[in-house]
């Protein structure tokens, strides 16, 4: 924080520098704003994202545009069936010194886009487990950091099931937030269809640096949090297990598993860059229930019963907010 006098220019420098970027990627993507927001959410809290929609709800070009507004190296990995951890970690190689040479795979960058990560085996899956949440890769028995900073914005088809592997649960609570992607309102998409139909592409200028980047994310982590904010985030975590005492009804009724204390850090860090985006020096608890569905949605596990009455994983959080 050797830029600013005290916290407080420190949080309004990264409120402003949040609107800036926000300004560059609307160039480009009509509409989806709280969608943005979510991304913005995750980077500067130093989380990865995962983004769910049907095709054609611009996931990738939203990435991309992040990407080089924020003036980063970014990768984009398409993941399909026959990839090969090789393929993303990167493999050794016999070099003219008859000497093992290590040859990195594109998971070295800053800021890498997993494309329809649902579309590979869990074996190559899980080539990103160590990277996100280790910051570093092991191959042939050596450790290779990655650089810093390091964002994984995974894509995600619901509806295609065919040819499609799960994501295991492990990998699943890395992911600090899962963001759902809807259709676009009819005068978004007019808004759409008028942007893309013409020879005009607006260009996104870069507006912070990797070492800025990681400022913020300092930043974030130095702001206060209330003790009353503290407690209400580990207790709406702990009203997602039916085994806890303080869980009510909903969980009994509803829930298999419940999340794990990953969703309460991540909803304090995430009610911490909420806050300071919005122009707070410090959470209060209306920032962590925006949040809420983003980092409980694909932790919780529903039952029988939830299925069988159409109850939705946001329905039973919503229940458990209020």
């Amino acid at each position: 924080m050797e830029r600013f006098k005290n916290e407080v220019e420190a949080v309004d420098a990264l409120k402003q520098a949040y609107q800036t970027l926000k300004q560059e990627i609307q160039k480009v993507i009509i509409g989806q704003e709280h969608i943005i927001d979510d991304v913005l959410i995750s980077i500067f809290s130093g989380g990865h994202c995962l983004l769910v929609g049907v095709p054609g709800l611009a996931k990738t070009l939203l990435v991309t545009s992040i990407a080089k507004a924020l003036g980063i190296n970014h990768n984009r990995i398409q993941f399909t069936p026959d990839l090969m951890p090789s393929d993303i970690i990167g493999t050794e190689i016999l070099d003219n010194n008859r000497e093992f040479k290590f040859i990195k795979g594109p998971l070295f960058t800053n800021f890498l886009l997993a494309d329809e990560i649902n579309r590979t085996p869990p074996k190559t899956q899980a080539a990103l487990l160590e990277a996100m949440q280790e910051h570093s890769v092991t191959a042939g028995g050596t450790k290779h950091t990655l650089a810093e900073p390091f964002f994984v914005l995974a894509t995600q088809n619901p509806i295609e099931q065919e040819g499609t592997y799960p994501l295991p649960e492990a990998q699943l609570d890395r992911f600090m937030f899962n963001v759902l992607l809807d259709y676009p309102s009819v005068h978004e998409e007019i808004e759409i269809v008028k942007a893309t139909t013409h020879d005009k592409t607006p260009s996104i200028s870069r507006v912070l640096t990797a070492s800025e980047i990681l400022e913020f994310q300092n930043i974030v982590r130095k702001i206060p949090v209330p003790e009353n904010v503290i407690s209400y985030a580990v207790e709406l975590v702990a009203k997602t297990r039916k085994s806890n005492p303080i869980s009510g009804n909903i969980a009994k009724e509803y829930i298999s598993w419940g999340a794990g204390p990953r969703a309460s850090q991540y909803l304090i860090i995430g009610a911490k860059t909420h806050a300071a985006l919005h122009g707070k020096y410090s959470p209060d608890i209306e920032d962590v229930q925006a949040i809420a569905h983003s980092v409980l949605r694909h932790r919780i596990i529903k039952n029988y019963k939830a299925d069988a009455e159409n109850m939705s994983t946001d329905e039973i959080i919503t229940q458990l907010l209020s």
